[in-house]
């Protein structure tokens, strides 16, 4: 099984990835490899609210709801 974030399951790119909307290298770059790099990550973490349309990378995608 591959490393996943723990966050992965509940993360709106999941949603976003399984809908078509978000390319796969995104989930496979982060939510199943280098979570530890994504911003979406580090800021649950931190318990700092970020909007469902940023990216791992913290990049904003408006078209992305």
């Amino acid at each position: 099984m591959r490393d996943m974030c723990k966050w992965y399951p509940v993360c709106p790119m999941k949603t976003f990835y399984e809908r078509g909307d978000l390319p796969a290298h995104w989930i496979e770059r982060y939510c199943w490899g280098d979570w530890r790099r994504c911003v979406r990550y580090q800021m649950e973490e931190a318990g700092t609210p970020h909007p469902d349309h940023m990216l791992p990378d913290g990049r904003m995608d408006q078209t992305m709801h």
